[in-house]
């Protein structure tokens, strides 16, 4: 089956059940994170969290201005994984969108760089 990119795809009810669940289950730095994103708190920017792109879950998503702002903790390490997110990156980017990805770490540490770095992506 030919997915078109131009378009939405709809998700299964497991699909929303799974968003869903990774919303309650944020990690510490998901949360952080959010806690400068949500009620548009970049600018007047809507983001939202866990939401399907294709066949995938951006962790944050400003879908105005096709970015996505992904928190990358331990599940992120290793070879295998960079290649997947290697082929998601690809993937995102032939849909028109820019991904930003930030280790937990990053974000713990730094959030205010973190929040620089996305508000300078927003602006270009």
């Amino acid at each position: 089956m030919l997915v078109r990119m131009d378009q939405p795809q709809p998700f299964h009810q497991s699909s929303r059940k799974f968003a869903r669940a990774r919303r309650r289950a944020m990690t510490k730095a998901e949360t952080l994170l959010w806690s400068a994103l949500r009620d548009h708190g970049l600018a007047g920017h809507k983001f939202r969290r866990q939401t399907p792109i294709g066949p995938y879950f951006a962790d944050f998503a400003c879908l105005a201005s096709k970015l996505v702002v992904e928190a990358d903790g331990r599940s992120h390490e290793g070879e295998e994984a960079a290649l997947r997110d290697a082929a998601r990156d690809v993937w995102l980017a032939r849909a028109g969108f820019r991904v930003l990805r930030f280790s937990d770490d990053v974000i713990i540490g730094g959030l205010p760089i973190v929040v620089e770095r996305i508000s300078a992506a927003l602006a270009e």
